[in-house]
């Protein structure tokens, strides 16, 4: 394991900017799409094209990099996707067919699920286990940082230009291939054990929650222009409801680092009742004040509860295979995002609201269920 504050530094710069392409797609394919085709619905058939390669392609190219050194092979993945976006950048600067720009959009989309496995997977080897639940409180709180900053700064780019909007986009997002600390030859086949299906009960009890999660924020992020239109505010108020739930994340992230220790049952399953509360809240279209109260609650969990995901599966996943594990986490999350979309595609907000919050509710019981059983593991 690496001495010294450097490499875990240099760790937190590369998880802090691996998101930047996610957190800023949205604003700039749309701009893109915009300024090609006259229309936004482009941008979100590319993100859509991102997300649906990363879910496809997270387990498989994860086990690609198995005999490879971890570090060494974050960096390859880093560089595809870095590839892939300055490709959209460069075609959309001479207005080439827009099919091309989707295409890309999976390729860059298709390495994020690895990607992230891999990046956990390093943290490993970078700081014991009792300091894990303050790491990755930190990481999580520069993660809602960059989900608020990389909008407003592609917005920002946009203006300029939208294809050099997702050339910046592409430029940080290669930090990581840069900066990512190495692990030496370490690889995950290095570390021998049972093979087997990843997908036992005690894995898919979280990999559910993750789901539930990310469903529920995706509600309040991607319904937001609706929720102010629904209370009879300008469009350009969603903000009303997205810088709520993103700063009280954000306090969630510091509140896990001050703690530094793993949560119990209990208190997991207290902070799954609050995330299930705050999103029946924004459901029941009560008023603009109490929808508020509902994404804080939102917000305020969620940190804790993803620190806990990872955590809980660092010690259930075969070290052999704890990238795939963790690709699996972020896999999830996607999957909660897609599950939120598709919904609003077909349904009006408040109907997905409350869609969303039964799903929040089972994932809820399916815990305190199994937190009942003698016999759990999860």
């Amino acid at each position: 394991m690496p001495r010294g504050r450097g490499p875990l530094l240099r760790w937190f710069i590369s998880s802090g900017t691996f998101g930047v392409p996610q957190a800023a797609g949205p604003i700039a394919f749309s701009l893109v799409a915009l300024s090609l085709t006259g229309q936004t619905s482009g941008g979100a058939a590319m993100m859509l094209a991102m997300t649906l390669a990363q879910v496809a392609g997270a387990i498989p190219i994860a086990r690609l990099g198995r005999n490879l050194p971890i570090a060494a092979f974050l960096r390859v993945l880093v560089v595809i996707r870095t590839l892939a976006l300055v490709s959209v950048a460069l075609l959309a600067a001479y207005d080439a067919s827009f099919t091309w720009l989707i295409v890309l959009a999976a390729v860059a989309g298709s390495v994020n699920g690895a990607a992230h496995g891999y990046l956990r997977a390093v943290l490993n080897h970078l700081t014991p286990a009792s300091r894990l639940p303050r790491t990755l409180g930190i990481a999580a709180t520069l993660n809602e940082l960059t989900f608020v900053l990389a909008p407003v700064a592609a917005s920002g780019l946009g203006t300029v230009s939208p294809a050099f909007a997702v050339l910046a986009l592409a430029v940080v997002g290669a930090v990581p291939a840069l900066l990512i600390p190495s692990t030496g030859s370490a690889a995950i086949a290095d570390v021998r054990g049972v093979q087997g299906s990843l997908l036992r009960p005690a894995i898919l009890l979280w990999l559910l929650c993750a789901a539930g999660g990310g469903a529920a924020v995706a509600a309040i992020e991607i319904g937001a222009v609706a929720l102010a239109l629904n209370f009879g505010y300008e469009p350009a108020l969603a903000i009303l409801f997205t810088v709520p739930l993103c700063l009280a994340s954000v306090a969630g992230g510091i509140w896990v680092s001050v703690r530094n220790r793993m949560a119990t049952r209990k208190t997991v399953l207290a902070q799954l009742l609050v995330m299930t509360m705050g999103s029946a809240l924004a459901a029941l279209n009560l008023s603009i004040a109490a929808t508020v109260v509902g994404t804080l609650l939102i917000g305020s969990v969620l940190a804790p509860l993803a620190t806990y995901y990872s955590l809980r599966l660092d010690t259930l996943a075969p070290p052999q295979r704890r990238a795939e594990v963790f690709a699996l986490l972020r896999t999830a999350n996607a999957m909660g995002v897609i599950f939120t979309s598709a919904v609003l595609t077909v349904v009006s907000l408040s109907m997905a609201l409350i869609v969303v919050t039964g799903l929040m509710i089972v994932a809820t019981l399916v815990v305190g269920i199994a937190a009942r059983s003698p016999a759990s593991t999860a």
